[in-house]
Parts: C-alpha cells; structure tokens; sequence
C-alpha cells in the first residue's frame, strides 16, 4: 500500500473509532467543532465554528466584559446544550443531510471529531457546564477585509477592493444569485472594539491553541499580521503552528519581509511549524479573468521567493468552477513543473511521510454563486475536458516520485468529474444560473474593461445559450 493510501485507511479507522467514542459518552450529535475550532471575522464582528453554519454577531456588550466570547458566544453555547441533548442543531445541517443519506457517510463532523480528539479535551468538556466558556486549539481568523483583488465568486465584504467597486458602481442587480450590496453589513476598521477584544483574549487563548491560520482579505496587506509576527518574536508560542492564507499577488518586497520574518520565528524557536496556502483555480489569462487584480507572472515568482527563501511547502487550493474547466491541464502542467523545480530546494524534513509532495493542490468545487458553478454547462458539450485532465494526473502518476501526481490526486479529480457527470439540478435552477451567467459577465466585461469571449472563446455556443435564455428563447434546459 502507498503512503498516501495507508494515510487515508488510517484515517478511517481512526475517524470510526472516535465517532464511537463520542455516541457512547456523549450523543450521536455531538461536535468537537463548537467547543474547538472557530472562525472570527474582526472586521465584520462575526463567527461560526466551521464554513457550513451561517456566521452570527458577536455580542458587543458581553464582549466587553469577556474578551472569549469572541468564539464563546451565546448562539454557540445554545448549540452546545443541544448537542448534549442529542439535538441536531439546526445550523449543522450539513453535516446532517450528509449523515442522513442512506448507506455510511462520513461528514465534516465526523472528520473533525476525530482530529481534536484528545481524552484531556473531552474531560474539561464534560467535567464543566454546557456555557463553559473555553479556549480553542484552532482559531481561523480575519483581521481585515483589506484586499487587492476582486474574484468573482468573491464578496465586498471579504474584499475591499470589491467593496469599493460596489460602492463605486452599485450592486449586480440582472442576477438572482449573488448578494453582494453593500447596505447590509458593517466593516470595521483596524481599531475597532473586536480587535481591541482580541489582543485581551491574545494571552489566555494562545496558551491552549495548536494552530493559527490567518486569513483575509489579504492578510500580509493588513498591519495586524506583521503585529502579530512581532509579538511571537517578543513572546514566543513554541507549540504554535501558524497558517496563512494569501493571494500572492503583492510586491515581492512584501514576499521577502515574510521569509524574514519566518526565518526569525524558526531561528528563535518561537512557533512550531509555519504553512503556506494559496489560491490559483485555473492557469494564464484565464485565470487573470476570474481573479481580478491577479497577475500569473507576479504570482509565480512571489511563490519561487517563498519557497527558495522559506524553504517550506505551499499548498494551492483550487477553487474549482466553471471558469476552471476549459483549461485546467495547464494548471496540472504547472503543478509538475514546480514540483520538479522545488523537489531539491525544500529538505526531506516531514518524517514517516517523506513521499508526501512538497508542492501540494487540492480540488473542492464551488457551488455558489450559482453562475460559476460548473453544473449549469452542458455535459455532453463539456465532460471532454474534465476527461483530458483526468487522463493528463493518469498519464503522470508515478506515487514514490514526488514530482508526479499520486492516486489520490487522481482520486480526488475523479470525484470533481464524477460529481460533474452525475449531478443533475433541476430545470429552474439551471435556467436560473445560466441567466444570471450571462447578465453577470456580461456586467463584468464592462466594469472591468474585459471581454469574456476573448478569454473564453471555447465557451462561445454556451454563452449563446446562456443569452438566449435570458432573453427568453429558451424556456426549459435539458439537464442530460
């Protein structure tokens, strides 16, 4: 068995084991997530505990007394109590609907149930009340909206360059599908009463935390970052792993500050690990369309200073949708040839999992806003191309060479194709999102001063069809 493969068995079993574990001492609905992992948005004063439950106010006026109930709100609580009573919080539907589909699912909840399992975690749960207000060993958290990019799939409010847009232009109004006025949220800035909450909490919360990851925005253009990184200079957190999630798409001078600053943190034995991730969903102009503000060139080279300075593994999120089909080998052309260019720059540092790659990507797909989610194309007129990548990881897989894909690449686009090829919605829905694909670029094209069929000739006949539904030509789509 390859490592990759006993990885995933082990982690099975374990993911079994422990989801046993907390039925029997605990309920079938309960979840390590609401106590452990939370996500904080300072600059628009929310949270939830992972991406499926909507986020919800943090309450100002106990916030003021207690700096936790940055992640210890009273909606979070409540969730608690009823994951003790067995109760499937209406929020977790997700995982729910995955759990109550026939056969045996694994849900999000279950995975993270088994990777915070710890026998101390549990017993400071269940030896204290369900409003216990405790600190977490994960914290995603977002100092700013601050960013030089306006992705499309994207929000004004996660991007103040978005943000500016909207105000500068308004709202999309010709799509159904995508909320992205202004009028109803709030930005804070850098000095605002959740940042001031979270240097309080700083303190007693970095003590029983295992892993930081910083998001955005663009969290190395906020100063809030670079604050923190002098802190951990000042008052080192030796069993601390921080992650940050970046665009790339800054000066290199910004690049080169944060291998400095990396090197400092290692040599002073101030964190434990430092990871990078990074966002690239498709490769060249196309990929520049969908992720304005995005050059490749920039990019790249921002990656080569990280890793030949850092000397450290990056992973690449793709955000895969419908804008990724047409062209996503030459990413996976990409992904070789930086894997061959890094193979010897970055040392065999990772133990047990020394065939683990060193330059890593993973593939989830999108679903909303409905316009960029791949299943609004026609299948027979696109599932070719999700064959050409596929066969392009098949053809290069070797699994004890690093810089080809392994099995579980080619698995894990497997699932994207498979997914493609099967799903079907329903005929409104479909309608619904090729309408708003054809307002919404075209909308695009004239604040941005592009030109989608330039970029996209291949998706010529589809924005055709797209138009044509709009304008009322067609009025049912064939979901075959």
């Amino acid at each position: 068995m390859c490592t990759e493969d006993r990885q995933m068995s082990d982690r099975v079993g374990r993911i079994n084991e422990i989801d046993k574990i907390m039925s029997e001492e605990v309920s079938d609905t309960f979840c390590l997530a609401k106590w452990h992992h939370t996500t904080i948005y300072l600059h628009r004063g929310q949270t939830h505990s992972c991406y499926h439950p909507k986020p919800h106010d943090i309450p100002l006026d106990l916030l003021a007394k207690d700096p936790s109930v940055l992640h210890n709100t009273p909606e979070k609580i409540q969730e608690r109590i009823d994951m003790f009573n067995g109760e499937q919080t209406k929020g977790c539907q997700y995982c729910w609907n995955v759990e109550n589909m026939e056969g045996d699912h694994v849900s999000d909840r279950h995975i993270r149930n088994s990777s915070i399992y710890t026998e101390e975690r549990m017993e400071e749960i269940l030896y204290n009340p369900p409003e216990y207000r405790i600190n977490p060993e994960y914290i995603e958290i977002a100092f700013s909206s601050e960013c030089n990019f306006k992705c499309g799939y994207c929000h004004p409010m996660h991007s103040s360059s978005y943000y500016q847009e909207i105000k500068k232009h308004g709202p999309f109004t010709t799509v159904e599908n995508h909320r992205n006025d202004i009028d109803w949220f709030e930005i804070y800035d850098e000095d605002s009463p959740y940042v001031e909450a979270w240097w309080k909490w700083w303190p007693e919360v970095s003590k029983t935390l295992n892993i930081l990851r910083i998001t955005g925005g663009e969290p190395l253009l906020h100063k809030t970052t670079w604050k923190l990184f002098d802190e951990l200079l000042r008052d080192p957190k030796p069993n601390l792993e921080i992650n940050i999630n970046t665009n790339l798409g800054y000066t290199h001078r910004h690049m080169h500050r944060l291998v400095d600053y990396i090197e400092r943190l290692r040599a002073g034995n101030c964190i434990k690990a430092f990871k990078m991730f990074t966002s690239m969903d498709t490769w060249g102009e196309r990929a520049e369309y969908l992720r304005t503000g995005l050059d490749t060139d920039v990019w790249e080279k921002n990656q080569d200073i990280y890793v030949q300075g850092a000397k450290s593994h990056i992973t690449t999120m793709v955000t895969f949708n419908i804008l990724s089909v047409t062209s996503f080998t030459e990413f996976l052309k990409k992904m070789l040839e930086w894997r061959a260019k890094y193979e010897d720059v970055i040392p065999n540092d990772l133990g047990s999992d020394e065939f683990v790659r060193k330059i890593r990507f993973d593939t989830p797909y999108l679903k909303e806003p409905l316009q960029y989610d791949m299943q609004i194309l026609p299948k027979e007129e696109f599932l070719h191309y999700f064959d050409k990548s596929l066969k392009f990881i098949k053809d290069n897989i070797v699994e004890e060479d690093r810089t080809k894909f392994s099995h579980l690449e080619y698995e894990k686009f497997k699932r994207v194709r498979d997914y493609f090829a099967s799903e079907h919605y329903p005929e409104d829905r479909i309608r619904k999102g090729r309408i708003d694909f054809y307002h919404w670029f075209k909308e695009i094209d004239s604040r941005r001063d592009t030109t989608f069929l330039d970029t996209f000739p291949e998706m010529e006949d589809f924005m055709q069809l797209c138009k044509d539904t709009a304008q009322g030509e067609i009025k049912l789509v064939s979901v075959e």
